[in-house]
């Protein structure tokens, strides 16, 4: 085993022991070859595979870094991706146990819901169209498993693209019907607002970051299936998460979701 494999088993298992004790880790990245995302991509799949043979389910995709704001802070220029899970799915208006997730925060988006694969060379806008059945409004509740949040692109891609939890709203609405840059959304805790944004704030346009995922997916062999439901990207900042929060997200055009916390 050479240096680098090393690395990114290291890295891998180092978040899957975080993931299954509930304690942060320190950072990975110093693990990796500096700047490496492709060994960042490495360690995140060793993880998909080991959960994948444990009896987890692959329902989609997250797409995270949409913001350019965001990029240049990580000192990147695209986004990054990880992978949904069934057990990661919580029910619209549910409420979640505060210690389920390590570091919660909380961000609005719109998830698209594929009714056919896109599998084909570099998939175009019109082959996502073709295949999504509808979208909703979603709350990801994401989660580091690097301790303070302290990451940068090797770290965020290697834990799975800091995912946690999703939770889809409603209702169902169809693509041909929706101007997606101008959706706008604004989320409230407990009634007050506490993030805004609208469709343009996720590299333009939603559709533009699933035309993206699409095409990164064929690129890895994992295409994008029926039934595949896809976290576009933040429409507005993200909000940190405390015990007790209640959190609503609208957005406009599409629906509402919300969420909250309880204190165990």
């Amino acid at each position: 085993m050479n240096d680098q494999t090393h690395g990114i088993s290291e890295a891998a298992a180092r978040i899957l022991a975080a993931h299954k004790s509930g304690s942060p880790c320190p950072p990975i990245r110093d693990l990796l070859p500096k700047g490496d995302v492709a060994a960042a991509y490495a360690a995140q799949e060793k993880n998909t595979a080991a959960w994948l043979r444990q009896g987890r389910r692959l329902v989609g995709r997250k797409i995270g870094l949409t913001a350019k704001a965001v990029q240049h802070q990580l000192g990147v220029d695209q986004p990054d991706f990880g992978m949904l899970f069934a057990d990661m799915a919580v029910d619209d208006a549910a409420e979640v146990g505060f210690a389920r997730v390590l570091q919660p925060r909380v961000e609005a988006e719109i998830a698209f819901v594929l009714e056919r694969e896109i599998a084909v060379p570099t998939p175009t806008a019109a082959d996502v169209l073709r295949a999504t059945a509808y979208v909703l409004p979603a709350i990801e509740i994401v989660g580091s498993r690097i301790a303070g949040w302290d990451i940068q692109i090797a770290d965020t891609v290697a834990d799975n693209a800091s995912s946690g939890l999703f939770v889809l709203g409603g209702p169902a609405r169809r693509l041909r019907d929706l101007d997606l840059p101008a959706c706008g959304m604004i989320m409230e805790r407990k009634g007050e607002p506490v993030s805004m944004g609208a469709g343009a704030a996720c590299l333009g346009n939603p559709m533009s970051a699933v035309t993206w995922l699409a095409r990164k997916m064929v690129e890895v062999g994992r295409p994008l299936g029926p039934g595949d439901i896809v976290l576009s990207g933040a429409l507005g900042p993200m909000v940190s998460v405390k015990a007790g929060d209640a959190f609503t997200a609208r957005v406009a055009g599409v629906g509402s979701v919300s969420v909250s916390f309880t204190d165990s």
